[in-house]
């Protein structure tokens, strides 16, 4: 049996490649596809979640748009785009809670 020295990119990695290129991603979670910007990857608990814009939900407004906080394992099927995205001019890097830890963000402008 041969072992392939490559092996496929874990989530994470998309992930962090996304975050880095400003790469939007698809991906399925609890069932539906979505189109996510991702701003920030972190840690809560020991759980890594990934802080992103769902582009695909209908906001009243770009004032309304703010980051969901989706957890990686729940995420399935994602792959990484070449369309670019903008991070919101809102984003100022902060984490959801105090006791989160950052592990890779977005730099914000």
């Amino acid at each position: 049996m041969q072992h392939s020295s490559e092996q496929a990119p874990t989530v994470e990695r998309k992930v962090i490649e996304a975050i880095s290129r400003n790469r939007l991603l698809v991906a399925n979670y609890n069932g539906n596809e979505m189109e996510l910007a991702p701003h920030q990857l972190f840690s809560r608990h020991g759980a890594l979640f990934v802080s992103a814009l769902n582009t695909r939900k209908s906001w009243r407004s770009d004032d309304e748009r703010r980051l969901g906080h989706f957890k990686i394992a729940g995420l399935s099927n994602v792959a990484l785009t070449e369309t670019a995205f903008d991070p919101l001019e809102t984003y100022d890097n902060s984490l959801p809670r105090e006791d989160d830890e950052q592990i890779f963000s977005v730099i914000a402008s």
